[in-house]
């Protein structure tokens, strides 16, 4: 009885871990998003300017866009 407890236990630790990073991963992407559509907003309002008035958030996107991706819960071992 006190291995099967230990072993549910375990596993419900495990997903609860599964869920977290789920969670920030998805908050991460939900962080770039909010970056394009500011990067969206900042094109259309600078016109033909928006190549020197939009690079900190062009280059901010570039990097969230590499680094921020869903890793989703097939990536984590259970």
């Amino acid at each position: 009885m006190a291995v099967d407890e230990a072993r549910v236990a375990e596993l419900t630790q495990k997903l609860k871990k599964r869920d977290e990073d789920v969670r920030e991963s998805w908050i991460r992407t939900m962080e770039a998003r909010i970056v394009r559509d500011d990067l969206q907003k900042c094109y259309r309002v600078e016109g033909v300017n928006y190549l020197e008035n939009c690079k900190d958030l062009a280059e901010r996107y570039a990097q969230m866009f590499k680094d921020n991706r869903v890793q989703g819960f097939k990536h984590i071992d259970v």
